[in-house]
């Protein structure tokens, strides 16, 4: 039971090879996606910093 990998974040005792599989698998849907999913990315990223800005400003005020 001495596995040097077992205390490591992000593995999985169950299933060593499931970030190699979730890496591929999210490689093979930006092939897919293409230019479309990464505007979509930046779109969402934006409405992300957008409602953080509005939370700020909004407590600064009160």
């Amino acid at each position: 039971m001495n596995d040097n990998h077992s205390n490591q974040p992000g593995t999985s005792r169950t299933d060593p090879y499931a970030a190699k599989t979730n890496f591929d698998v999210n490689k093979q849907q930006l092939h897919k996606s293409g230019v479309p999913g990464l505007w979509r990315q930046i779109c969402n990223l934006s409405i992300l910093v957008a409602i953080i800005a509005l939370v700020v400003v909004l407590v600064r005020m009160f």
